[in-house]
């Protein structure tokens, strides 16, 4: 089995619960949606077919046991699962970044998935498939990347009707539209049940591509 990958490389994780840590990253070719917002466009076409032997020969390359597959968006391509699970059965820390506008129901148990519900000032909004929201485990992520207040205002909203407090959620703001800390005067203000985040990597490197 063979799957298109834009590129792997070893960095560390800017996002997420295990912000700060040394991880490998394998990014698939591929995106149905087309978010105003996206800083890795470059992802939508091209890579090169690679096996999930090769794949998995540069990932234990590096001295970290943390992977993330990442995309475009990963789920794209069906062959994601075999390839989620086959690191799973090495006994990496799997992560997933996914969308949320494409099935998740099939990812293997083992991995984390970190899934965002896209926001209206993204343009794709109308792409989440909120069924998803049921195939969450307790220790998978919600993400929602925020670039204004009214995006800030619809994200608290659905943070209540589906109830998805019972997860981690993310709040991570736009990091070229909206300040860092105008989101976090609002989470406090709100007293809300999130973790914010910002992009560690965009801090460090900025927008230097495999970082």
């Amino acid at each position: 089995m063979q799957l298109r990958i834009t590129e792997i490389f070893y960095s560390l994780q800017g996002e997420s619960r295990t912000a700060g840590f040394p991880t490998v990253f394998i990014r698939l070719t591929g995106c149905p949606l087309r978010c105003k917002y996206c800083d890795t466009s470059y992802a939508f076409k091209g890579g090169d077919k690679q096996t999930i032997t090769s794949i998995i020969e540069k990932v234990t390359s590096y001295e970290t046991s943390f992977v993330t597959v990442t995309g475009g968006e990963p789920l794209a391509q069906s062959g994601c699962h075999h390839l989620l699970t086959k690191l799973c059965d090495q006994g990496f820390q799997v992560s997933l970044e996914t969308s949320g506008a494409l099935d998740i129901s099939g990812v293997d148990q083992r991995v984390c998935i970190v899934m965002d519900l896209k926001t209206p000032d993204s343009g794709e909004s109308g792409k989440n498939l909120y069924s998803n929201i049921e195939f969450l485990k307790k220790d998978d992520q919600v993400k929602f990347v925020i670039g204004s207040r009214d995006d800030y205002l619809w994200s608290r909203d659905c943070l209540a009707q589906y109830n998805l407090s019972r997860f981690e959620v993310l709040f991570s703001p736009v990091h070229e539209n909206l300040p860092a800390a105008d989101l976090a005067d609002w989470i406090l203000a709100d007293q809300l049940k999130v973790r914010m985040q910002v992009q560690l990597h965009k801090i460090l490197w900025g927008d230097e591509r495999g970082r």
